[in-house]
């Protein structure tokens, strides 16, 4: 890869907070003079993808960098009912009230999110209508988020059947696919650089949480200090599933160029890390990028 102006098909998979970096990654494809033209993304993948898709990925970088965890709370509506804690009503809205709900098939540059039907057990590709209509289905995490309704089906989180997406860029004809993958193994967490305020607001977030999943747990019992609540079994497992469902679909269709963020990296609702995260991304990325230029 000696000439660094190569045209991308870029595919950016799930995982919750670890996906901040997916900015930083797009930020050293625009230091090294790769064009980006066109994406695929899953879950958290699905929402920066699609952002920068629409032209607006400055305008989310700079509220996502502010954003902090009681930020996050007051986002959070609950669900008394429909298969999940959250509605994510007031998040998609205050993103679209940031950047538009442009229609996909309007979109600059071409674009895919990708969800999963529950009753079918299979992918489906959502490349039409607005687009942050699928974002939500994408990002639908399950047991969190409340499934989506879309033309009869019940959509999750992409990342149950392809957590990093590369099918849907079969057919670009483009220089080089390059994948994020945000599973990786090993690797150290990125550190905070503000740790004092930010476990305040962590332990808030957490009691938040935690009074969403209260009903989860037994009633009559209950848990013994130190160990896992519910959710945090739910969250855990999910992850360890799609990490194992990312490396055989890499296996299988290997990109060109592979990008990846240890699953250590940071918190899967760990949002205030923005700006580590995205730096973390950057230096990642262009790491990768130098080791095939060189």
């Amino acid at each position: 890869m000696g000439d660094s102006s190569k045209t991308v098909s870029l595919v950016l998979g799930s995982g919750g907070a670890r996906g901040l970096a997916h900015i930083g990654v797009i930020r050293a494809l625009e230091e090294t003079n790769h064009s980006i033209q066109s994406i695929a993304g899953c879950s958290m993948g699905a929402l920066v993808g699609g952002i920068y898709a629409a032209g607006k990925l400055d305008e989310y970088e700079q509220w996502i960098r502010n954003i902090t965890k009681m930020d996050m709370v007051a986002l959070l509506d609950m669900a008394w009912s429909g298969g999940g804690l959250v509605k994510g009503d007031k998040i998609i809205g205050t993103l679209v009230d940031l950047v538009g709900n442009t229609k996909i098939e309007e979109l600059p540059i071409p674009f895919t999110a990708v969800a999963a039907d529950l009753t079918r057990e299979r992918e489906v590709w959502l490349n039409r209508g607005p687009i942050f209509d699928a974002i939500r289905a994408s990002m639908s995490l399950p047991l969190f988020f409340t499934p989506v309704s879309y033309k009869g089906l019940h959509l999750v989180d992409g990342g149950v059947l392809n957590p990093v997406p590369i099918a849907p860029t079969f057919n670009d004809k483009t220089d080089l696919t390059i994948a994020v993958n945000l599973g990786g193994r090993g690797g150290e967490g990125v550190r905070r650089k503000t740790p004092e305020k930010k476990a305040a607001d962590d332990d808030r977030l957490h009691k938040k949480i935690a009074r969403f999943i209260k009903d989860l747990a037994t009633p009559d019992q209950d848990e013994p200090s130190g160990k896992l609540g519910a959710y945090a079994v739910a969250a855990q497992a999910f992850d360890a599933m799609q990490n194992t469902v990312a490396r055989q679909k890499l296996a299988a269709y290997p990109p060109d160029v592979l990008i990846e963020i240890s699953r250590n990296a940071c918190g899967s609702f760990d949002y205030d890390m923005a700006e580590e995260m995205i730096e973390h991304g950057r230096q990642v990325a262009l790491k990768r990028i130098g080791q095939f230029k060189g």
